[in-house]
């Protein structure tokens, strides 16, 4: 990981099919999703205006959508696929994400992966 500043989203939550039983098919489960992106905030901070920072609404928007739209039976698929929908479209070095599936397990308030990628171009620049 660089020097970047980093910004970060705790407990986005969205509903989606996800699971590999039959009853995980049919019914949403709850999702919810901590984020850290690298990104720089110095312009942002320097000129005090929402056009030069990372616009976390519009990629929650984005995240919330596309959790809502899935169905893979595995949260380690919608972990991957989502972390590359972050680093393709939001241009970002790299990203930690947590995935959570609320209430999964009857005797746990949840469980989850999480995963850490970066960006191919930030994977050259850094060698």
């Amino acid at each position: 990981m660089n020097s970047n500043d980093i910004i970060f989203i705790t407990d986005l939550r969205a509903d989606a099919i996800i699971g590999i039983y039959d009853r995980e098919r049919v019914i949403k489960q709850t999702i919810s999703v901590d984020l850290e992106l690298s990104t720089s905030i110095k312009a942002a901070a320097k000129t005090d205006s929402i056009e030069d920072t990372f616009n976390y609404k519009l990629l929650s928007k984005r995240v919330e959508a596309y959790i809502q739209q899935s169905e893979f039976q595995l949260i380690e698929t919608l972990a991957e696929r989502l972390a590359e929908l972050i680093l393709d479209e939001f241009d970002v070095p790299w990203l930690k994400l947590t995935l959570h599936k609320v209430g999964a397990l009857s005797n746990s308030g949840d469980v989850g992966v999480r995963i850490i990628r970066e960006s191919s171009a930030f994977k050259q620049s850094s060698r």
